[in-house]
């Protein structure tokens, strides 16, 4: 058989028997440092070579210790993601009662919060503790769909022996993340799991369908919210002078006055009312509105990037998997903000190059292709609204007058795990 890689249409084309023997020896093979009959896949690749950094013992077992049932409930209350339980239970039911499956949802930490599916399924899943309260991060459990699709940020499939931890070989799952559609925060992830005879690799396509309806659903809801933040804003705005903006709890724009109209504005985590610096407008008075808040641009100060509150500092956290930040200080106070995954790349570039890349320069960093210029400059822009006073352009780059530091994972291989941009992972590597 020539080394080439395997895909999931090729395996469901085989005998099950078949498959599983394949598996098992590209897993055998691999895991030794032999070159395998054939290439495993490269998300699974790049899983197995994390754990083995992490020291895990393949030959493990899945079990965790469960969440108190006071500490779910509290989890399960706190998360968007009960919002929409309805729609991700229906949308799977159908699969899950007639395939053998069970559908099982996380938290952002990977700890399973619901459970649902087939009664027999379920019962052989608290065998491997795939159970309410367990914890299935790839830390935890090795290799599997939630936790890989925690470490990737992208909807996995996973069939038996792919699975790092060999008392999973007798599994297959597909997961996919879901993402709070309001700042792009991933809040859990939706799986589906069961029997390695009930694979099927369409099943990966479905659970990825179900998790955007669920984040079109919540999206829905926070476009109604944000009308009836601007019902009540816009009349307290067409008595406000000056510069000001009524947003919600998440910067997203109802309602503005005296100022360009943005979508949305970045605010840092702990907002209350008071004055704060922010790094797209300056001095702001903060008052509260039901849902938000009003922004009021303070006139006497000058622009976020003039010295009376220009920014002195950035720090880029990217020591932690899967959450990254900005801060920024300056003489007017200091500030942070959460990052998208694209968002942590691009920056983290920029930190690389402090003479600046070009829009061409940072297609061929992120996505090998020069020519994806259109995609940069538009996501460049986004930046540069969060971060104005921060960022210059033509080329892009930090201004010379801010100090810029990097934190970064003391793994190599786990800075920013879930970026595939060329430039990020030769330095991953190093």
């Amino acid at each position: 058989m020539n080394n080439t890689r395997l895909d999931m249409k090729r395996l469901a084309t085989m005998d099950a028997a078949q498959a599983a023997r394949l598996l098992h020896r590209v897993r055998e093979e691999t895991l030794a440092g032999r070159t395998p009959p054939i290439a495993p896949r490269p998300e699974i690749d790049a899983s197995w070579r994390r754990m083995a950094r992490l020291g895990l013992d393949p030959d493990r077992g899945t079990s965790s210790v469960l969440l108190r049932r006071d500490e779910l409930e509290q989890r399960r209350r706190s998360t968007l993601l009960a919002e929409v339980m309805e729609t991700l239970s229906s949308g799977l039911a159908g699969i899950t009662d007639s395939s053998l499956q069970i559908m099982v949802v996380t938290d952002e930490h990977g700890r399973v919060l619901w459970r649902e599916g087939h009664p027999s399924v379920m019962r052989r899943a608290t065998g491997i503790c795939l159970e309410e309260g367990a914890a299935w991060t790839e830390h935890a459990t090795g290799t599997n769909a939630v936790g890989t699709a925690l470490a990737t940020r992208r909807a996995v499939q996973v069939h038996s022996a792919e699975h790092y931890v060999q008392a999973l070989h007798d599994w297959t799952c597909a997961a996919a993340p879901v993402h709070d559609p309001r700042d792009q925060r991933l809040l859990g992830v939706l799986d589906v799991s069961g029997p390695a005879s009930t694979f099927h690799p369409s099943l990966l396509a479905l659970v990825g369908s179900v998790a955007r309806l669920a984040e079109a659903e919540m999206r829905e809801r926070h476009r109604g919210a944000v009308e009836r933040l601007r019902a009540v804003a816009a009349p307290i705005l067409c008595r406000v002078g000056g510069r000001a903006v009524a947003v919600d709890t998440h910067g997203w724009t109802a309602a503005v006055t005296g100022l360009a109209p943005v979508d949305r504005i970045a605010l840092p985590k702990s907002l209350g009312a008071g004055r704060v610096w922010l790094p797209s407008l300056g001095l702001c008075a903060v008052e509260p509105l039901p849902g938000g808040w009003l922004l009021r641009v303070e006139e006497d100060t000058g622009p976020a990037g003039a010295e009376s509150g220009a920014a002195s500092r950035v720090v880029l956290d990217l020591s932690r998997p899967r959450r990254w930040t900005v801060s920024v200080s300056g003489a007017a106070g200091s500030w942070q903000q959460e990052l998208s995954p694209r968002h942590a790349e691009l920056l983290y570039l920029l930190a690389l190059h402090p003479d600046g890349r070009t829009a061409a320069e940072l297609a061929q960093d992120v996505f090998g292709d020069r020519t994806r210029t259109v995609t940069v400059r538009a996501e460049m822009s986004r930046v540069r609204r969060t971060l104005a006073g921060v960022l210059a352009h033509r080329p892009y780059r930090f201004r010379e007058e801010i100090a810029v530091e990097v934190l970064r994972p003391a793994d190599p291989g786990e800075l920013l795990p879930h970026s595939t941009a060329p430039a990020i992972r030769a330095g991953s590597r190093v």
